[in-house]
This record gives structure tokens, sequence and C-alpha cells, in this order.
């Protein structure tokens, strides 16, 4: 299992700070975004612009994910 820490809007969205989704070892980013939306319908619409933190640093859509990591998503931030 693979657990996701959730901040601001998707936090809320979801009803819970952290999630687990069933995982193996060397998926990608968009593999758990594609995870996140068919569990979580409700981020579908945050999904195209969720900013994906693994091990505390931004990762791209490519880059890979193991159950060891600790993995953040953040909805981006806008304002002025």
């Amino acid at each position: 299992m693979l657990r996701v820490k959730l901040f601001a809007q998707a936090k809320q969205l979801v009803g819970s700070p952290q999630v687990e989704l069933p995982w193996a070892d060397g998926q990608s980013v968009t593999e758990l975004k594609q995870q996140l939306g068919e569990q979580y319908p409700q981020l579908q619409s945050l999904l195209p612009r969720l900013l994906v933190a693994v091990n505390s640093e931004y990762a791209g859509n490519e880059q890979t994910i193991t159950t060891r990591d600790e993995v953040a998503c953040f909805p981006p931030v806008s304002g002025g």
C-alpha cells in the first residue's frame, strides 16, 4: 500500500488528510493520479493541476514511486 498525504482542497474533497492506495513499486506519478481519480472521483477536477511531492521534492509525471516513499499532493495555489 502507498500512503498519500493530501493538503488543502484535496484534503477537503476527500475528507481525510491521508489515503492509502494499492501500489506496485515502480508505478509513476501519472499512475498515482489515475488511481486517485478512480478511487476518489471528487478529485477529478484537481488532477490535471495537482502537484505531487515525493520525499519532499516536487515530482514530474514520469517519476516512479515506491511504497517506501513519502508522497504528498497539493492543489496549485493562486492569488495575488
